[in-house]
């Protein structure tokens, strides 16, 4: 192919991402006219036209869309095989990493992490933000390293996963609660006023559908977004939290906890991150400080 064009790739990361020659040839510092060329090359390589006006805009075209992450992956592996190697010291790693939690990581297995990032490499510091949807999109575009969840059937193939640990649901409910005596069965568990957690506000889930087949069903006073506020309020009333065993370790001090009386399967809780940080050092060593910081 001697009449091939290679930096082109690196042209065509830039409008796909950018959506705007003005954007891409910021970007890529080149003058707006000099990426009208490389964009009117880029058409005639590939036959299609892959921005098209949309009022006072531009959209992608499907064979754009197509191409956006592959073009993306190429790039970034030209990028790593051209950058010069560079003995990595973790004692001079001066970085920001950002990771995406459910309520409860940061409470349980944040200390031990800290502590051995900051022995191994005081100059990282740890961005921990709260996870209020499963979407990846923030993996995908760089602003977030690392997140933690189920992995699901949808679950993007460019996304790399690695478990952490095996979990599974428990009921919880405050020191003196009348579930602390005696045994606690379907028909007790399910007389009482329950916490409903759910991301999206959602009235049913698994737990709803195992009591389903006992011929009950939860009464839930209430349905709440996360896991510490449910705990938050079992711990000051009669109501009934059901909340991952491990995730929520410290969360649930001082207050009573016993195994559902209906069968739930456990689930795997994952460490997830973008392709485009699979190959890089101090990626990799921080997600092993991750893992050994939840097998501890």
């Amino acid at each position: 192919m001697p009449d091939m064009d290679f930096n082109l790739l690196s042209t065509l990361d830039a409008v796909l991402a950018e959506g705007s020659v003005a954007r891409a040839a910021k970007r890529m510092r080149l003058s707006p006219s000099a990426m009208s060329r490389a964009l009117a090359r880029l058409r005639e390589s590939t036959g299609d036209p892959l921005l098209v006006r949309a009022g006072r805009g531009l959209v992608p075209t499907p064979r754009a869309l197509e191409l956006r992450d592959r073009v993306r992956q190429v790039v970034q592996d030209a990028e790593a095989i051209l950058r010069p190697a560079e003995r990595f010291d973790l004692k001079r790693l001066a970085r920001t990493f950002t990771l995406r939690t459910r309520e409860g990581f940061v409470e349980n297995f944040g200390p031990r992490l800290i502590a051995r990032v900051a022995e191994e490499a005081p100059g990282v510091r740890l961005c921990f933000l709260q996870k209020p949807n499963k979407e990846g999109a923030s993996l995908r575009d760089g602003t977030v390293d690392l997140e933690t969840g189920v992995l699901e059937a949808t679950t993007s193939p460019e996304l790399h996963a690695r478990a952490l640990f095996r979990d599974r649901y428990i009921g919880v409910v405050r020191r003196g609660h009348p579930l602390g005596r005696g045994k606690v069965t379907p028909s007790r568990y399910s007389r009482g006023k329950h916490i409903g957690v759910s991301l999206e506000g959602r009235d049913d889930g698994p737990l709803d559908e195992a009591l389903k087949a006992f011929g009950l069903e939860l009464d839930k006073a209430a349905i709440v977004g996360g896991f510490s506020t449910a705990l938050a309020l079992a711990r000051s009333s009669d109501l009934i939290a059901s909340v991952p065993e491990l995730h929520t370790g410290n969360l649930r001090a001082g207050m009573h906890s016993f195994p559902l009386p209906v069968p739930l399967p456990e689930f795997t809780v994952s460490l997830i991150w973008h392709a485009r940080f699979d190959a890089d050092t101090a990626h990799r060593w921080l997600r092993g400080c991750v893992r050994e910081a939840c097998a501890g």
